[in-house]
C-alpha cells in the first residue's frame, strides 16, 4: 500500500525513520511549519528553518525514495509575540514561491487570542494571493470553538472549501468539518490526539471523502509509522484496499495537487 503522510515534522526525526517509513511503503510526505519547542525570538531564525525543511529535508527524503514537499508559515503558537509576528509574516512571501511548498500552513489558533486570529487573517490572505490552499491547526483546548472560528475565518476570505485542509480532528469537530465541505485531517499521536482505533471509527463513521490521517510526528512520543499503522487497523475492521488507498494516498495528493506543484515520481 502506498502512503502518504500529509503532515508530519520530519525535521524532529532522525534519519532511520525515512528509512522504515520507506519500508513502511510511504512515497510522500508534507512537512508544516510549527513551532520547534522554544520560542524563537529572532525573525531569521524562522527564515531559516524555513530554507531547512523546503531543502535539505527533501535532501534526506530522496535518499530514501520519499518525496517530501512542505507548508509555509508561522505557527499559531508563536504569533503571540505581535512584533515579531508581523516581522515574519512580512517576509513570508518569497518562500511561499518555492517550488517544494504546496500550501500556507499551519495556521489557525492555539490560544485563540487576537494576535493569533490577526496573524491567521494575515497569512491566508497570503494563502490567497499566491493562489495556494491552507492547512489550520485546530487547538489542543477548546478545540471545537477553535475548529468552527477557523472555519469562519476561511469563509470570511472567501477560500474554497476545497483548498481548505482543518487538521488534528476528534470526534468532537468532525461533523462542522465535514458540513463545511472543507478536508478532515486526523492526527494519530499518542495522549494528545488519536489512536489508530479511533481514527479508524471517525473513517468509519463519516467515510473516506475529503478525508485523512497523519502522524505529526515531532519531537515528543509520537511515531512516523502512524498511518501504516492506521492502514493494518483498517484493514482489520473490514475496509477493502480501494478504501484505504484513498484515505492514505489519494486523498492528500488530490488535495495538495491544488497548489500546481505536486509533482510525484512515476510508478
Amino acid at each position: 500500500m502506498d502512503i502518504f503522510d500529509p503532515h508530519i515534522h520530519m525535521i524532529s526525526r532522525v534519519t532511520d525513520d525515512y528509512e522504515r517509513m520507506a519500508l513502511a511503503g510511504t512515497r510522500a510526505v508534507v512537512e508544516p511549519a510549527f513551532w520547534l519547542g522554544e520560542p524563537r525570538t529572532h525573525a531569521g531564525s524562522f527564515f531559516d528553518y524555513f530554507r531547512a525543511i523546503s531543502n535539505f529535508e527533501r535532501q534526506r527524503a530522496r535518499e530514501h525514495g520519499i518525496e517530501h514537499f512542505c507548508c509555509i508559515a508561522l505557527n499559531p503558537r508563536e504569533a503571540n509575540d505581535r512584533p515579531l509576528a508581523k516581522e515574519v509574516i512580512a517576509g513570508i512571501e518569497k518562500f511561499l514561491d518555492h517550488e517544494a511548498v504546496v500550501a500556507v500552513g499551519e495556521v489557525g489558533f492555539d490560544d485563540q487570542t487576537a494576535a493569533e486570529e490577526e496573524a491567521f487573517h494575515a497569512q491566508v490572505e497570503l494563502a490567497k494571493k499566491k493562489d495556494l490552499p491552507v492547512m489550520v491547526h485546530t487547538p489542543h483546548r477548546q478545540k471545537l470553538k477553535g475548529t468552527l472560528r477557523s472555519i469562519a475565518v476561511l469563509r470570511e476570505h472567501g477560500i474554497d472549501p476545497d483548498r481548505s485542509l482543518i487538521d488534528h480532528n476528534t470526534e468532537e469537530t468532525i461533523k462542522a468539518v465535514r458540513d463545511a465541505g472543507m478536508w478532515a485531517g486526523h492526527t494519530v499521536y499518542p495522549v494528545t490526539k488519536l489512536s489508530p482505533e479511533r481514527a479508524v471509527n471517525i473513517v468509519l463513521e463519516h467515510g473516506t471523502d475529503r478525508m485523512m490521517i497523519n502522524s505529526s510526528a515531532d519531537w515528543g512520543k509520537s511515531d512516523a509509522l502512524s498511518v501504516s499503522h492506521c492502514v493494518v487497523e483498517m484493514r482489520k475492521r473490514g475496509l477493502d484496499d480501494a478504501k484505504i488507498r484513498k484515505v492514505v494516498w489519494e486523498n492528500p495528493v488530490s488535495f495538495y495537487s491544488k497548489s500546481g506543484r505536486l509533482k510525484l515520481n512515476a510508478r
